[in-house]
């Protein structure tokens, strides 16, 4: 997109194509549309082409592979039907067209709109909750079919059962399938399993409700709710296979399995035998293996039990012979084992008389008496040392003792004694008193208490 310079905008035609695509994608995002169809054309590559028109208009179409095999119908020009889809844009030619997904017949409009009210119906009433299902039994001896007698879901039925299990007994209730008639036949079939008349035989393990492929109207008896509700009275298993893949009725939602198509119902119900012939044959085989190998095995250890058998005579032979070797061991052993007792006895003996406390308490008293010789010798010397060295001291002390210059007539002069102590303080020095003072003298024979009335002091 351009911007000129007289203001306008400017798109390219695939720029305008795409934005009318984009437009139409966004407003009609799905619709529903009724005409006839016109100018159908179906390519190799499996779309459809066609026009939808009616008296006044007309809409180019196209349906993609991928949606339009799941259409029940073939199409054809002239057929009224309704459509649905998505509008949008062909850029390419610049066509309008619808790109449809969905494609039924017109009429089937309001079949679908009842069948949808049913279904919600009966499903609010939970009928189609999975605890009401239930299994299928693995190997069924008789099934019974609720089908058309010439319809091609019997045969296909038919032809699958002989395949896969011959030996299946199978009893048809025919009925009309479509049409006035085929709810009053269904329902009495339906009637008859759930009371199986005695003349029939044993009654069924599996019912199979069947029919072929069609359109919504030609499959309507399925959906009818008194047929529905039919189906879910038997005590029966039931199996429904009606229609196509693609095909749901009311009456498969009551079923307690539903299968795809009538074949694939078969296949559920009917265990191929072949397969079970094989595994039989298979196991059988594995079986016979076993048991050869058990039986060789258990064969071979007979065998050994044989030849570890002997005469209990033989037997007992043997074992007195092993006891007397027994007793004669044990004797052998229990003279030697006294005899290596007598040795480390005397052993032991010898070595207490070397080690006997006597000689060693005499060893010791003898060297008690040598030591109290010796200490009473080496104490009388230390304290004869100890008063000579005292006597010497004393001596020397007499010699500088001040007491002992006493008594050569001199005096000690002191300050007055304290009442805790006998001597006073030494005066050395006439200046350690003064006149008036009391001072002591102390003689060799006692002491006098004098008064300083005078200080002298030496000449020069």
């Amino acid at each position: 997109m351009l911007q000129r310079d007289d203001d306008k905008l400017v798109f390219t035609v695939s720029e305008l194509a795409g934005a009318v695509r984009f437009t139409l994608e966004e407003r009609f995002p799905m619709v529903w549309v009724e005409g006839e169809l016109s100018n159908l054309r179906a390519p190799g590559s499996g779309h459809w082409y066609f026009t939808l028109k009616d008296d006044r208009a007309q809409l180019r179409c196209a349906m993609f592979a991928n949606r339009n095999r799941f259409v029940r119908f073939k199409p054809r020009d002239g057929m009224k039907v309704i459509l649905r889809g998505r509008v949008s844009l062909y850029e390419a030619r610049g066509d309008f067209q619808l790109l449809a997904d969905h494609l039924e017949l017109s009429g089937e409009g309001a079949l679908r709109a009842a069948f949808d009210a049913l279904k919600r119906t009966l499903s609010d009433e939970g009928l189609f909750a999975e605890t009401r299902k239930r299994p299928l039994p693995d190997f069924p001896t008789h099934l019974a079919v609720i089908s058309s007698r010439s319809g091609a879901a019997l045969r296909d039925v038919v032809s699958v059962l002989r395949r896969r299990c011959p030996s299946m007994r199978v009893t048809l209730l025919p009925v009309s399938v479509q049409g006035k008639d085929a709810e009053a036949q269904i329902l009495e079939a339906l009637d008859r399993v759930t009371d199986w008349p005695a003349e029939f035989g044993a009654e069924p393990d599996v019912v199979l409700l069947t029919r072929g492929g069609g359109s919504l109207e030609d499959l309507w008896a399925f959906n009818l709710e008194s047929v529905a509700r039919g189906v879910a009275v038997p005590p029966i298993r039931m199996v429904s296979a009606i229609g196509q893949e693609t095909t749901f009725t009311i009456a498969a939602f009551f079923a307690d399995v539903r299968a795809p198509t009538p074949s694939a119902g078969a296949e559920l119900i009917a265990p191929n035998m072949r397969d079970w012939l094989r595994r039989a044959a298979r196991l059988t085989l594995s079986l016979y293996s076993h048991w050869r190998h058990t039986l060789s095995m258990r064969r071979q250890g007979l065998y050994q039990v044989a030849r570890r058998l002997t005469h209990p005579g033989r037997a007992l032979q043997q074992r007195m012979q092993r006891l007397d070797d027994v007793e004669r061991q044990l004797i052998a052993a229990t003279q030697a084992r006294i005899g290596r007792a007598h040795n480390d006895t005397t052993l032991l003996q010898t070595r207490l008389r070397q080690f006997h406390p006597q000689r060693e308490i005499a060893h010791a008293r003898a060297a008690l008496h040598r030591a109290e010789h010796s200490l009473a010798r080496t104490v009388k010397t230390r304290v004869e040392a100890a008063r000579l060295g005292a006597a010497a001291v004393s001596r020397a002390l007499n010699a500088v003792s001040p007491l002992a210059t006493l008594g050569r007539g001199y005096a000690i002069v002191t300050a007055p004694a304290p009442l805790s102590e006998r001597w006073g303080t030494p005066i050395v020095s006439i200046a350690d008193t003064a006149k008036g003072d009391t001072v002591v003298a102390h003689l060799d024979d006692g002491s006098l208490t004098c008064v300083v009335q005078d200080i002298e002091p030496n000449a020069g």
